[in-house]
């Protein structure tokens, strides 16, 4: 029995890994897919009669539409994955995140059914964003709850690892999709960018049968006890209720603190994948802005596994603030380096912007779950995440576009540049949290 025990805890400890990793890949591979297709096909698919610039401008506003939902999502499947159970709630999560990622790849265009198209698409755009708004909290509270005491950076980096993962999948597909129908060929416009959208139901089979093998986290289990024995008063039930009373602060420095590596992220996944390819960006070749964000997907995944180990060592705040203070002169250079024209700035600018976000995010696994109570870390570290995600991943790429027309990259660097001074704050105002006990852990610095 003292043998056959610790080889059980490695397995559990295995499948729990692997179940955060595989589901938070399959959720941001749909949502990332959908960043791609906004930059490569969706203009022309969906928006024809707006022109070029035009329908640009409103797939990426399809694309923010997912943000807006991400806050709804979380204080949803936050309720029921603080009251019913971690698991179970992941489980919802990916059921609707794959429902709706192949009802678009079945959707047909604005040809074939007029406004109907766009409506039907911002409709699916919704429930994307819906679903993952209460994902990442499950996912990293999954790893965190589970973690030894000491190693919590490390085992909350596996679902840290998902959007790596998954960028270099979505680029990949629509890379391979491209290569054998031709980006501007009528197949790759009427049918070839669907592929990667309806794949993604052989992933979600992958992912729930991951999910159905685990259990639930010792710490929400042991949490479920203490409610039976002595339950909450009326007021306390809901975890919303509870956490806005409670920890508001902890969600509005938890929000800003996160929202640096939103907007280098999907800065850096969407709108630059557009920059690149575009006419009036860099003009680059489609086939060689796919490759070079799958190269860029290799740093960004080990960034994010080493900072996550190194904030086991020297914390998670640091960490966090490292990447701020690295990514403010990032920021006034991005656009002066990608102007130089040349793939290889392309490709320096994309890997340098997505290697300073994984050094915040990679920590941001544990630091954000480790910020509020048991009672209500799946609605608190979910709703500061995706708050996070409409001020740093909605935003920013919306606007981008009309600054750059308007005032030239540079401006859009300059906006960069303030929002990692201002998550920088925030970071610094938040007290260190590698050393807090999950059973009931809240910050109060």
């Amino acid at each position: 029995m003292s043998e056959a025990t610790p080889v059980s805890e490695k397995a559990r400890l295995r499948r729990v890994a692997a179940a955060s990793c595989t589901g938070t890949t399959i959720e941001f591979y749909d949502f990332f897919i959908y960043g791609t297709a906004a930059a490569l096909v969706f203009p022309t698919v969906f928006f024809p009669a707006l022109g070029a610039a035009a329908g640009t401008v409103a797939s990426f506003a399809t694309f923010a539409v997912a943000f807006f939902a991400r806050p709804v999502g979380a204080i949803v499947f936050g309720h029921f994955g603080d009251r019913i159970g971690r698991k179970r709630t992941l489980i919802s999560t990916l059921l609707l995140m794959g429902v709706a990622t192949v009802l678009i790849g079945l959707l047909p265009g604005a040809d074939t059914l007029g406004v109907l198209a766009p409506l039907l698409l911002v409709t699916l755009r919704f429930a994307q964003g819906f679903a993952v708004g209460g994902e990442w909290a499950g996912a990293t509270l999954l790893a965190a709850e589970y973690a030894p005491p000491g190693q919590r950076g490390r085992y909350a980096l596996f679902p840290q690892l998902g959007p790596a993962l998954a960028f270099f999948l979505s680029s990949g597909t629509f890379l391979v999709s491209g290569l054998v129908l031709g980006f501007d060929d009528e197949a790759f416009l009427t049918y070839g960018w669907r592929v990667p959208f309806i794949a993604s139901i052989l992933l979600i089979a992958v992912g729930l049968y991951v999910r159905l093998k685990i259990e639930e986290t010792p710490v929400f289990r042991a949490a479920q006890q203490q409610r039976s024995a002595a339950p909450a008063p009326a007021g306390e039930r809901t975890p919303f209720v509870g956490v806005l009373r409670e920890q508001y602060r902890e969600i509005l420095l938890g929000a800003g603190a996160a929202t640096l590596f939103f907007a280098f992220f999907y800065m850096g996944t969407a709108y630059l994948t557009n920059y690149g390819t575009s006419e009036s960006g860099a003009g680059l070749d489609r086939t060689l802005v796919l490759g070079m964000g799958m190269i860029a997907s290799v740093f960004f995944a080990a960034a994010t596994v080493a900072a996550a180990i190194l904030s086991d060592r020297y914390g998670r705040r640091r960490m966090i603030m490292l990447a701020n203070a690295l990514a403010i002169p990032w920021a006034l250079v991005l656009f002066p380096v990608l102007d130089i024209g040349t793939a290889w700035a392309f490709g320096l600018g994309l890997t340098v912007t997505l290697t300073i976000f994984a050094i915040a995010y990679g920590p941001m696994g544990a630091f954000l779950p480790e910020l509020f109570e048991t009672r209500h870390r799946y609605t608190g570290a979910g709703l500061a995440y995706n708050l996070a995600g409409v001020l740093g991943g909605g935003i920013p790429p919306l606007i981008a576009s009309g600054l750059a027309a308007s005032y030239g990259g540079f401006a859009i660097g300059i906006m960069l540049a303030g929002i990692a001074i201002g998550s920088l704050v925030c970071t610094r105002v938040l007290t260190e949290t590698m050393d807090r006990d999950l059973t009931g852990a809240g910050n109060r610095g």
